[in-house]
């Protein structure tokens, strides 16, 4: 196991025989260090109270969390040496950089340290898995079930999106097209984008409201277009005729739910993200399981993980903010 490879090393191990059950208690314990981007952000200060749940119904687990002041690979360097000097058993990162850390988290690994990474991932060579909050299907079926959800015989939808050329938005809206037939009734009138501007993504979206009289929902797959989406709504009188959802922050999205601009949003749980990334390094470290395509580790009450051909796996589906719960993550991130 790689959790006693400080036990059984020469002096270690005839202090352990000597100190009885009290050293093999400390030693069996299980130290993970949870390495955010930077310190102070309530996204993963959540993270840390998911970590921490994780701990405590395993048992046996110390929580470590830390990062450094600023988010940058340097810093993360950083700290991530001072984990390895104090020979910790596990590493579950959230990188600032894909590629830059991955020279001093093998570094790590060939200390029999394990190594994760999480939300923002590193480069293969430098992990032995990576956890992502959700996945492009998944996320492509949420936007358009919460539009359907709220028209339960059908009506009329729009999506605002951040650039042309941009990447995700574009996947996600794919994924979304591929999964239209599943909700019958629904039909999209039409894509505008708002280049992820706070000004442009408004006019995008009131002109989506004045082509389309009779439209039902704007789904709006960005954090900046959804707030300016929900604005133009209420700045129009359209609230409880015009449904504002896609993917959102709960502190940017909370004035929208309190005023009916918005029915619900989704994005990832941070609390489950540290919650899930705490149950698979300790599934690693205690070797209770091994990181290789088509695995499936479990991850307490998140279900279980299936890494794919490079390693990496979806957590769940998108988190849903609505009324019932939007106070308890608002002043979070």
């Amino acid at each position: 196991m790689k959790l006693t490879r400080r036990l059984f090393g020469g002096a270690a191990m005839a202090a352990a025989l000597m100190a009885g059950s009290v050293a093999t208690a400390q030693e069996d314990t299980v130290r993970i260090a949870l390495v955010v981007k930077a310190l102070g952000i309530g996204f993963f200060e959540a993270a840390a109270k998911g970590a921490e749940e994780a701990a405590a119904e395993l048992g046996n687990v110390e929580v470590i969390y830390t990062g450094p002041t600023d988010t940058t690979a340097e810093g993360q360097i950083e700290v991530i040496n001072a984990l390895i000097a104090q020979q910790v058993d596990a590493i579950a990162v959230s990188a600032n950089d894909t590629d830059a850390l991955v020279p001093v988290l093998k570094k790590a690994m060939q200390r029999g340290i394990t190594v994760i990474s999480w939300d923002s991932g590193v480069a293969a060579e430098g992990r032995e898995l990576h956890l992502n909050p959700s996945s492009n299907p998944l996320i492509g079926n949420m936007i358009i079930k919460l539009a359907a959800d709220e028209l339960p015989e059908g009506g009329k939808v729009a999506v605002l999106s951040a650039t042309t050329t941009s990447t995700n938005q574009n996947t996600w809206i794919a994924e979304m097209n591929k999964v239209m037939g599943n909700y019958e009734g629904i039909e999209v009138v039409g894509t505008v984008y708002g280049d992820d501007l706070a000004d442009k993504s408004y006019r995008e979206a009131t002109g989506l409201m004045q082509t389309y009289p009779d439209l039902d929902a704007i789904i709006a797959p960005t954090s900046v277009g959804i707030v300016a989406a929900a604005r133009a709504v209420e700045d129009a009188g359209k609230v409880g005729q015009v449904n504002v959802t896609g993917l959102g922050l709960p502190s940017e999205m909370a004035g929208a739910i309190e005023s009916g601009a918005s029915k619900s949003f989704a994005i990832w749980n941070p609390i489950d993200l540290g919650y899930s990334a705490t149950m698979l390094a300790y599934q690693l470290a205690t070797d209770a399981a091994e990181a290789a395509p088509g695995a499936e580790i479990p991850m307490g009450r998140m279900g279980t993980l299936t890494l794919d051909e490079n390693t990496e796996g979806a957590m769940a589906d998108p988190f849903v903010y609505d009324a019932s719960n939007i106070n308890d993550f608002k002043d979070i991130f």
